[in-house]
């Protein structure tokens, strides 16, 4: 009972004074994120004459909460389909900010004679912007719906993707020294495997079910059931070792497809408020002013490098990507801070023991001071934009110019299906499908172990128990490898006519075409199967138990062919709906 009071005491102190200070920024106009963490400062244990919170964990317990909800809402209101139109602009502009950015701060670290490994941790964390600071800030600024700042959203969404694989390059690195090519691409194939098979299903039952659920016009229904799937998935993605804010961004975005997306909305609006005030008052809590001071000028020097630093990559990225200068201004001015992943990579480096106790209060320092800049920097773009537009050479206007139009006349614009589309869309539909097959494999192979006991009671050997194993996996995979052989000699089919002309072939035009459309799918299914073998080497039979296998599998395959068309179809079809359907109002 003591100790709930003492929690009780703990978070009045926290709520009041972030109540009193935010007011008090608010009077004053400056940004009310910096007043949460204003707040932390001032109620931490570094802040005489006394301390005024007591259980620190359990305060830190709810900012992760904050984070969550956080996080959870950028994916609501970020839907993939607004994800597909940005996609390719936001990876350019993400992957030129967090090169150039990992590179500055190593380099700004070896000019202050810290170790490379202070110095690598340095540059990624200033390789991430911050998601919550920018949604808080564009929410404040009335500019969350403007064209900008979806673009902006799409570049978080890619950012944390890439942060989340670089914390797992980090630790590695931090563990053996080196950094591992082939660890590198085993990570980031993983985390595309697990976020495409997270998207196709999430979609296919979560909306549904919420659409269910919301038929009883009950809010208490619905608000319990979303909580209930979003910490759900997040649970699910801790267990797999990825981050929990990119669970609960993935659960919202999956959620943004429902039909009762503004309910969904206006239910989580409070408690994603309440927590959010709380996780920046514990970024406060862990600043040492202390700190502060004796480390200000390395703060000055990095504080600059990431406002100037990030303006100059990401909106030169975005400009690359085919974006106007105005867009692109006001991209890099938006992002010109870091926040919740700094403190992430900065906390990993302490937890491993190969960083410096300074990095930490560094980077929250940091994070504070371009924080604070944040709003004024995102309404100084057009000023500025204008400003360089006047004072550039005439002949550089042109050739920036120029280059747009370019970039523009790259998209016929006639809305006919280009082989390019139509290449890409068809490949597109391979990878989803064999990202499917590949999950299902891991997934039987995950479970041996657990499963193996209940199968020992109905055979006790252990090659049968794989054949029994792999067999489940194989006729779970079936509708999706009918759909990668369909779609690989669809494709296979369109390269032959294209390649393949009269001019140069004459009367064989037409049985070599036959010959690449029958034998791309076929080689393609014996690369499915090396594929699959290989993931699932766990539980794969013996030769001759496999051969066995593979047989029955092709004649029960001859029987249900018609049968596994109409499955895929069918989850063609339900996907098209759900992300056709629009919101009710």
């Amino acid at each position: 009972m003591h100790h709930g009071i003492g929690f009780i005491q703990d978070l009045a102190v926290v709520m009041a004074l972030a109540g009193v200070v935010t007011v008090l920024f608010h009077r004053l106009k400056q940004p009310v994120v910096l007043g949460y963490i204003a707040a932390g400062v001032i109620i931490g244990p570094y802040t005489p004459p006394f301390q005024l919170i007591h259980d620190e964990q359990t305060i830190q317990t709810l900012g992760e909460l904050g984070v969550v909800f956080l996080m959870f809402s950028l994916g609501l209101e970020f839907s993939l389909r607004k994800l597909f139109k940005v996609g390719a602009t936001a990876i350019v502009a993400a992957l030129s900010e967090i090169v150039l950015m990992l590179w500055i701060g190593y380099e700004i670290g070896s000019a202050f004679g810290w170790s490379s490994m202070d110095s690598l941790f340095l540059g990624a964390i200033l390789a991430i912007s911050s998601t919550t600071i920018i949604v808080k800030a564009l929410s404040e600024l009335g500019l969350k719906r403007e064209s900008f700042a979806q673009l902006v959203f799409g570049i978080l969404i890619v950012e944390d993707i890439l942060a989340i694989a670089m914390l797992v390059l980090l630790s590695g690195i931090a563990q053996t020294g080196q950094l591992s090519a082939g660890v590198a691409v085993v990570t980031l194939g993983k985390l595309l495997l697990f976020m495409t098979v997270s998207l196709v299903v999430g979609i296919l039952l979560v909306p549904r079910a919420l659409n269910y659920v919301a038929r009883a016009k009950s809010d208490e229904m619905l608000l319990v059931s979303v909580l209930g799937f979003c910490f759900g998935f997040c649970l699910l993605v801790v267990k797999l070792d990825y981050s929990i804010a990119l669970g609960a961004f993935l659960i919202g975005a999956i959620m943004a497809e429902s039909r009762h997306l503004h309910r969904i909305e206006h239910l989580i609006a409070p408690l994603r408020d309440a927590f959010s005030a709380i996780f920046f008052v514990t970024i406060g809590l862990m600043l040492n002013p202390a700190v502060l001071v004796d480390y200000a000028w390395p703060i000055a020097v990095i504080t600059v490098a990431v406002i100037i630093g990030k303006i100059v990559s990401c909106g030169l990225g975005t400009f690359l990507a085919g974006k106007d200068g105005r867009t692109a201004m006001r991209v890099g001015m938006t992002v010109s801070q870091i926040g919740e992943f700094s403190f992430i990579i900065a906390s990993l480096g302490l937890t491993l023991k190969v960083t410096s106790a300074f990095l930490y209060p560094i980077a929250v320092a940091v994070s504070a001071l371009t924080t604070l800049f944040t709003p004024y920097l995102i309404r100084a773009a057009d000023p500025l934009t204008q400003r360089l537009g006047q004072a550039m050479p005439r002949t550089l206007v042109n050739v920036f110019g120029m280059y747009g139009q370019w970039l523009r006349s790259l998209n016929t614009g006639t809305g006919e299906p280009t082989l390019f589309s139509m290449t890409r869309r068809i490949i597109l539909q391979i990878a989803v499908n064999l990202a499917l097959v590949a999950a299902i494999f891991l997934i039987v192979s995950y479970s041996a172990p657990y499963t193996s006991t209940w199968l020992g009671h109905w055979m006790s050997s252990e090659p049968m128990q794989r054949v029994v194993l792999w067999s489940i996996a194989l006729v779970l995979s079936m509708p999706f490898l009918v759909a990668v052989y369909r779609k690989t000699k669809s494709l296979a089919l369109l390269l032959a006519e294209v390649s393949v002309q009269p001019a140069t072939a004459g009367r064989f035009t037409s049985a070599i075409r036959y010959a690449i459309s029958d034998l791309v799918p076929v080689v393609s299914m014996v690369g499915v199967f090396l594929l699959v073998a290989a993931l699932s080497s766990s539980i794969l039979p013996p030769t001759g138990l496999l051969t066995v296998v593979l047989v029955c599998a092709a004649l029960l395959l001859a029987l249900v062919w018609r049968w596994c068309v109409k499955i895929h179809a069918a989850m063609q079809i339900a996907l098209r709906e759900t992300f056709e359907e629009q919101p009710d109002p």
